[in-house]
């Protein structure tokens, strides 16, 4: 048997490299929590300023769509003070609470959430970096900056269009799909014959 002193340096040792691995997979989440936020912000920022008057001459002058992909894709302007699809519409304070328990919820439970693997990790970073942008729209600046607008133009005439969204929406939904597809795949891997 070894010394008392040889194991409480391994035990030590062990722990420490614990630690690191700990702070490295927190890593990830940060990463991608970091990069959703800023691109939403930047984004949100840049449409504002481009659409958005700053005199009166330029309210004269209506600041027209951007259009990306004819008859598929535009940017334009949005503000949402509701929640997805604009329910809960004029509920902005109230969503900023739900929002800032949300992220406090994943962040207390995460190891639940990205149940240890990277795509769970991508997941949790992707929900808390579009829950963290709309929520500083909606302390800053009273309701979300929407700006994508996905539509269809159809032959007769008229418009088949998606609400609008952000970047933040979009990393929201891609991190539930994701969470889902990771639960479905230990589900399948559970119930697989051996």
């Amino acid at each position: 048997m070894g010394k008392p002193e040889e194991k409480g340096k391994k035990e030590e040792a062990f722990e420490q490299r614990k630690t690191q691995t700990s702070i490295i997979r927190e890593k990830v989440i940060i990463f991608v929590t970091a990069v959703i936020f800023a691109a939403d912000q930047i984004t949100k920022s840049m449409v504002v300023y481009h659409f958005v008057p700053k005199s009166e001459i330029e309210t004269e002058i209506a600041r027209k769509n951007i259009v990306i992909i004819k008859g598929f894709l535009d940017i334009i302007h949005r503000t949402n003070d509701g929640a997805a699809f604009s329910i809960m519409a004029g509920k902005n304070n109230l969503l900023a609470v739900i929002s800032f328990f949300a992220m406090g919820g994943l962040i207390w439970f995460r190891e639940h959430f990205d149940n240890g693997t990277r795509n769970g990790k991508i997941a949790l970073g992707l929900l808390m970096g579009g829950i963290l942008g709309n929520l500083l729209d909606r302390v800053f600046r009273g309701s979300v900056v929407d700006f994508i607008r996905v539509y269809i133009e159809r032959r007769g005439g008229g418009i088949s269009e998606w609400p609008a969204f952000n970047i933040a929406d979009a990393a929201i939904c891609t991190g539930v799909g994701l969470l889902f597809y990771i639960a479905w795949k230990e589900e399948s891997r559970k119930t697989e014959p051996s």
